[in-house]
């Protein structure tokens, strides 16, 4: 890959708008991977110009972009992280552009008075996590954190809003592990607690109605599996998706046990969910503390086990914020404005002598 006119050095702050244009030629050149790298009608080449502001012309290999020098040497990146992974024959995808873009940012640091220089990404380690039908790739440093404590530790959760991977990739490496034989089965958990809505409208006995709530566990693992090896593995138990009131009174060895939506469990039922691993196990607990559907006054079982368990060696806690959002950009400024107005009530709802009046723990 060949950079004409790239430029590495800044002028001072009051100067970082200036324009630049700058080539830059994919090697070796190869039809498909440049049609795979664009997308439909250019449609990944359209997304990198509106994200970064920029213009971008393309003839064959040679790609020419026009804008704010941070933001065209940002694009530069981009596109060549891009490149490479058409290598692997991955599928450039509007998602993949996305998570992209936001892996690749670029940190500007002062170096000296009156000069700044681009800081290269973090170098982490590569990290794939391989199941049948595809491999995952965890976004960002705190999805690898995630993955390398799932892998090194029995006990794990993963804390955060929704959309930054907790479950999808908790998911993916319970799925390595069980093709790896390091587990003899899975077990996808969750509480049977409405958001809103009351289990006795839904049709159906137990089973039915409890089935809408572990639908996105479902539809992980028929991602990574295929419809029907997932419902071969059921039948003869390998994967078991039930709800939390069915773990009581066992004990789970050789057993890959995720729990999601834990923010919905009680104190009771989260201790009775870690008093079940047993030899050889690997438990995961998914949960975001800011959308716990708990009937008032009853107490989160995570928000008290990270006050009762977070520091114990052996047991990994992984915190997500909004900028590991995966899913639509706008889900990531969603996350972030509800946390903003949470923010201003609370300092608007102190009583006089600085207590909150609000009840919730968290």
């Amino acid at each position: 890959m060949h950079l004409h006119n790239c430029l590495r050095r800044y002028k001072p702050s009051g100067m970082t708008t200036e324009q630049q244009t700058q080539s830059l030629t994919l090697e070796p050149e190869n039809t498909h991977r440049l049609a795979n790298l664009c997308g439909q009608l250019n449609e990944n080449i359209h997304q990198i110009e509106k994200a970064l502001s920029i213009q971008i012309r393309q003839r064959g290999n040679v790609f020419q972009l026009s804008g704010i020098t941070a933001s065209v040497a940002e694009a530069v990146r981009v596109i060549e992280t891009l490149y490479q992974g058409t290598a692997d024959d991955v599928q450039i995808t509007p998602d993949l552009v996305h998570l992209t873009l936001r892996d690749t940012s670029v940190a500007v640091t002062i170096a000296e008075p009156g000069q700044q220089t681009v800081q290269e990404i973090d170098d982490f380690k590569p990290l794939l996590i391989k199941t049948p039908h595809v491999s995952v790739k965890p976004r960002g440093k705190h999805q690898r954190r995630y993955v390398e404590s799932i892998q090194s530790m029995d006990i794990n959760f993963g804390i955060g809003p929704a959309g930054t991977g907790k479950t999808y990739l908790a998911v993916a490496c319970a799925v390595e592990a069980l093709m790896q034989d390091k587990v003899k089965r899975l077990l996808l958990v969750r509480p049977a607690v409405e958001a809103g809505e009351k289990l006795g409208f839904l049709p159906g006995d137990l089973s039915q109605k409890i089935d809408p709530y572990l639908r996105p566990l479902y539809d992980a693992l028929y991602e990574m599996l295929g419809f029907e090896k997932v419902t071969r593995l059921i039948e003869k138990n390998v994967i078991e998706v039930a709800p939390l009131a069915y773990m009581r009174g066992r004990t789970l060895n050789g057993s890959f046990i995720i729990l999601d939506e834990s923010q919905n469990t009680t104190v009771s039922q989260m201790k009775m969910f870690l008093t079940r691993i047993g030899f050889g196990s690997t438990a995961v607990i998914t949960g975001d503390v800011t959308q716990i559907d708990l009937p008032k006054g009853t107490r989160s079982g995570l928000v008290h086990v990270i006050k009762v368990l977070e520091g114990i060696n052996g047991i990994g806690f992984n915190y997500f914020d909004s900028k590991d959002v995966v899913r639509h950009s706008l889900v990531q400024r969603i996350v972030e404005a509800y946390d903003d107005f949470e923010r201003k009530t609370t300092i608007t709802s102190l009583n006089s002598d600085g207590s909150s009046v609000h009840d919730r723990d968290y």
